[in-house]
C-alpha cells in the first residue's frame, strides 16, 4: 500500500503497539502496484516463521482474485492472523464542484454520462471496490480512475485535476474536516463520530450503498499454529488498547468487537468476500 493511505496508516497504529508487545522492532514496508497484489505476492514468497506478516483488506485479499486471475498467489497461500480494524467508505468531491449533495451529485453524472471522473487507489483496492458499490448503487455513468494509492487519488482530488475520490473514512476525514474536498456520503448505517454531518447512504437517499471494510493481518503458508496464535495475541493487545483506539477514533475506523478476532473469523471474511466480488466484479479482469 502507498503511504499516507488507510491501510498504511492502520498498520503503523497496530504494529507500533505490537512492537511492544513482542519486544520486537516492527518495519514497515509499503509495497505498491496491482491495487496492492504486488505486497501480497511478495508476503506469499516470505519465509513462514512470522516475521514477514502482511495487511490486507476486501480488495487485496479477495477482490484481487476476481480481478487478476492469473496472480502468483491464492487465497491459500496465506494463513489469517486475525481482523485489526473496520473501515468505512466515503465518496468525497472537488470543493468546487457543482451541487453540495448527494442527489445534486447523482443529478449531474446523469446529465453529463461519463464525463464526471472519481479516483482510487487502483483496480482491486478496497476504495476501487467503494467506486464500484457506489456506482452501482446509483446507477451513474462515470469514469473511474486508478493510482498507485489513495493519498495521490486524494491530492489531485484536493488539487482540482479530478472530480472527487472513493476513499475510506481514515485517509480522507481530515481533507474533509479542513475543507479541502467535500464529502457527501458515508457507506455506513451510523454517521461517524469524526464527521457528524456527514451522512449515511440511507440518509443521503441511497440505501444500497454499503461500504464497511476490514482490515486483517496474514502470515504466509505453513506459519506454525504457535506463531500465528503470539501474533493474533500480540494484534489484539494492540487493537483493545486505549491508544489505539483513540488513535483509530482519530482515523474513523473502529476496532473489531470481541469474538471478531479470531484467525478463524478473518477466514470467514475472505471466503465471504470473494464470492461476493466475483460475483460483482465478474467483467472486471485485468490483462
Amino acid at each position: 500500500f502507498a503511504a499516507g493511505g488507510t491501510s498504511d496508516m492502520i498498520a503503523r497504529v497496530v504494529a507500533e503497539q505490537m512492537a511492544v508487545t513482542l519486544h520486537q522492532t516492527i518495519i514497515m514496508e509499503n509495497v505498491v502496484g496491482a491495487g496492492g497484489s504486488t505486497a501480497l505476492a511478495r508476503a506469499a514468497r516470505a519465509e513462514p516463521d512470522g516475521y514477514t506478516i502482511a495487511i490486507g483488506n476486501a480488495g487485496t485479499s479477495a477482490a484481487t482474485y476476481t480481478i487478476y486471475p492469473k496472480l502468483p498467489f491464492t487465497p491459500d497461500s496465506f494463513a489469517p492472523i486475525g481482523m485489526v480494524a473496520k473501515t468505512f467508505g466515503i465518496v468525497a468531491l472537488r470543493k468546487d464542484f457543482p451541487g453540495a449533495t448527494l442527489k445534486d451529485f447523482v443529478a449531474y453524472a446523469k446529465a453529463n454520462p461519463g464525463k464526471v471522473n472519481l479516483g482510487h487507489a487502483g483496480v482491486g483496492s478496497s476504495n476501487y471496490l467503494i467506486c464500484k458499490s457506489f456506482v452501482a448503487a446509483s446507477g451513474i455513468d462515470v469514469t473511474l480512475v486508478g493510482y498507485r494509492g489513495a493519498a495521490p487519488a486524494l491530492t489531485d482530488a484536493i488539487g482540482g485535476q479530478i472530480d472527487g475520490v472513493c476513499d475510506s473514512a481514515a485517509s480522507v476525514s481530515q481533507a474533509i474536516d479542513d475543507k479541502l474536498v467535500r464529502g457527501i456520503v458515508v457507506g455506513s448505517t451510523v454517521r461517524l463520530g469524526s464527521l457528524p454531518d456527514l451522512p449515511t447512504s440511507a440518509e443521503a437517499g441511497l440505501p444500497e450503498f454499503e461500504a464497511q471494510g476490514w482490515n486483517g493481518l496474514f502470515a504466509p503458508k505453513g506459519t506454525p499454529p504457535e506463531i500465528i496464535a503470539r501474533l493474533n495475541a500480540a494484534a489484539r493487545t494492540a487493537v483493545e488498547s486505549d491508544l489505539v483506539k483513540k488513535r483509530f477514533g482519530d482515523l474513523s475506523t473502529v476496532a473489531p468487537d470481541a469474538n471478531e478476532h479470531t484467525p478463524e473469523m478473518l477466514q470467514q471474511l475472505v471466503t465471504r468476500d470473494v464470492a461476493k466480488y466475483r460475483a460483482m466484479l465478474a467483467g472486471d479482469k485485468a490483462r
